[in-house]
């Protein structure tokens, strides 16, 4: 086995593969123990496999951990992981932790990394930690010396918080937000709200959006009505209508009441329509061009980064407006076909008119099979006098379809397809009526 130091922070997300070299997860965080006289010993590390289960993986069967991956003897446990009293967490529980540091480097520190080290054949334990000392002199631009010290040169703040959120929010940093949201709702209740008030609001709506319906709901509720309207407006429109509706009619609002206009009216909008039909599923924020547009351009919108697969697959042409609901909906424009010609070409004359638009009274299963039969990853909504009003794509129709726990379920095996959200229709027409 590699005798190498490992710092946990770096170890977070690192690969783990079997002897055969086929990945079978990701490492999430490093489980240890405390023990009386010596330094805490590593008893395994939770890594999230396929269907982002976390599962506990024993010291013991780690061969390496070199380079930025880690190596198995290929036997793990899928059973998922549950913590047991006398454990912590590295990254969840130990990083951001307060000590009182010993010697000559004596005084308050935050420890921002720790490092673990081979004692012995599958015996791993906790080495050095990486410290930062407060700032001698505060001033909004500079942070404190850091140093690193050994496990018996500290002594923990017993009375300290165990984790800082900060801290948190810095090891999360580079997580998927689908991987956020499950990073979150394994933190205690508390603990996740002071993260929570800690992410960017950007952030957190796409950790929100990840959500089971009802953490959505019981985190949302924890954070102040100004706070609540901020991630709310980050929100695709129509995961924050849907996220309105299971809240009580008052608060809602008065959410929306606080929203920019702007995103409050595509919700408002949104709210009106059934959740089981196109208007209830779709997005109102396709992309949208004129005929005269040209395929460099078309091209250039969908590079955007922060767009979703789903949106950027295809542009939507009509005449003026451009925004919801606009001028006459002319066709769709796939990206696919924008690459088949010329950057100067015009996208009216390569137009896909082939493709037939819904309604947003059209029922969910209809879309359903439409997007299936020809093939599609997203279909145009338009109303009786054809504006474009929005697009459904592929993974809003995936959302609904799939049963309320299938971000949690701890079975392979296929569950049975469930309709979501019916609960908030009756919500969405009592309590807020039409756009």
């Amino acid at each position: 086995m590699s005798t190498s130091r490992v710092f946990v922070a770096r170890l977070a997300g690192c690969a783990v593969f079997d002897p055969a070299g086929d990945r079978v997860g990701r490492v999430r965080d490093v489980l240890v123990v405390y023990r009386r006289t010596e330094s805490p010993r590593v008893v395994g590390l939770i890594v999230e496999v396929p269907g982002r289960r976390r599962v506990f993986l024993s010291i013991g069967r780690v061969t390496s951990m070199a380079s930025g991956q880690v190596i198995t003897t290929g036997l793990i446990n899928l059973r998922r992981f549950e913590q047991r009293g006398g454990e912590v967490r590295v990254l969840a529980e130990l990083v951001g932790r307060k000590v009182t540091l010993s010697g000559s480097n004596g005084g308050p520190a935050i420890i921002e990394d720790v490092a673990i080290t081979e004692s012995g054949p599958g015996e791993w334990a906790v080495d050095q930690l990486f410290v930062r000392k407060p700032r001698t002199v505060p001033t909004p631009f500079t942070k404190g010396q850091t140093v690193f010290v050994r496990w018996i040169d500290v002594v923990e703040d017993v009375s300290d918080e165990p984790q800082s959120a900060e801290q948190l929010v810095a090891a999360y940093n580079d997580l998927l937000p689908a991987d956020l949201a499950t990073s979150l709702l394994e933190l205690p209740e508390s603990r996740r709200l002071e993260v929570a008030e800690e992410l960017s609001d950007d952030r957190l709506a796409d950790a929100l959006e990840e959500m089971p319906e009802s953490d959505q709901v019981l985190l949302l509720s924890r954070l102040d009505d100004e706070r609540a309207a901020d991630v709310l407006d980050q929100m695709e429109p129509d995961d924050a209508a849907d996220l309105i509706a299971q809240l009580p009619a008052t608060r809602g609002e008065a959410l929306l009441d606080l929203m920019e206009p702007e995103e409050a009216s595509d919700v408002r909008f949104l709210l009106s329509y059934d959740a089981d039909t196109a208007g209830g599923l779709m997005t109102t924020e396709p992309i949208i061009v004129s005929a005269d547009s040209t395929v460099a351009e078309g091209l250039a919108l969908i590079r955007r980064h922060e767009l979703a697969p789903a949106i950027g697959a295809a542009i939507c042409v009509t005449l003026p407006p451009y925004e919801s609901p606009t001028g006459r909906f002319l066709g769709m424009v796939h990206f696919q076909r924008m690459l088949r010609y010329p950057p100067h070409e015009r996208l009216g004359t390569i137009l896909d008119q082939s493709v037939e638009p819904v309604t947003p009274e059209t029922s969910a299963a209809e879309v359903s099979r439409r997007l299936a039969s020809y093939d599609l990853v997203s279909l145009p909504v338009v109303d009786e006098t054809h504006r474009l009003v929005g697009v459904v794509t592929i993974d809003d129709v995936l959302d609904y379809l799939l049963p309320d726990d299938w971000r949690s379920a701890d079975t392979d095996a296929p569950a049975p397809m469930a309709i979501r959200r019916r609960g908030a229709v009756a919500a969405r027409k009592a309590a807020h009526g039409s756009a």
